[in-house]
């Protein structure tokens, strides 16, 4: 089905996204893997993580060639980009990543996440708003799904959390 590579910087909410499509996927009777990685930095240091989401067995975890690429900086479209499998998606940042992409075999979209999440007072959640336009563009999950999805996920004890990511879903997805 997909093999999804996302990549920004540490505290930017990658392996939460991450973790939410791998959940969703699993929910859905898929076969799933989650891998993060990430450098030694604390905060700010590079993260990426694998996500393959299919209805065979997976051979491995690690998203060497993917389907779709979210990126929320600049130095992971540089890394990555290349790597994406023609016909692919790129799903880019546009608030945080100041170039377009190079290749013409693949479909990139730019969306301002950053900023987007600002104006709508959802700071930090602009890696759910990227997860809405990558559901909408792909296919990948149905909207009501993915969103029960995120409200599900939210702690018992933290249920806003949950209806601020639902908030940051249907921006992703309307835009």
């Amino acid at each position: 089905m997909a093999g999804i590579l996302l990549a920004g910087f540490g505290g930017q909410g990658i392996l939460f996204a991450g973790k939410q499509l791998t959940k969703a996927g699993m929910d859905a009777g898929k076969q799933v893997s989650w891998l993060p990685s990430y450098g030694p930095e604390m905060r700010g240091g590079t993260c990426n993580c694998s996500v393959n989401i299919d209805d065979k067995p997976i051979g491995s975890p690690l998203v060497t060639a993917p389907d779709i690429l979210i990126v929320m900086n600049l130095p992971s479209l540089d890394k990555f980009e290349k790597k994406v499998v023609p016909g692919g998606c790129v799903f880019i940042d546009s608030s945080l990543v100041p170039k377009t992409c190079e290749r013409t075999d693949i479909r990139a979209y730019y969306i301002p996440a950053t900023k987007l999440a600002d104006e709508a007072e959802l700071n930090g959640l602009a890696n759910v708003i990227m997860l809405g336009k990558v559901i909408r563009e792909t296919g990948i999950f149905d909207y009501e799904f993915f969103r029960n999805e995120l409200l599900t996920s939210a702690p018992k004890s933290k249920p806003q959390l949950g209806e601020l990511n639902a908030k940051a879903l249907k921006i992703g997805y309307d835009g």
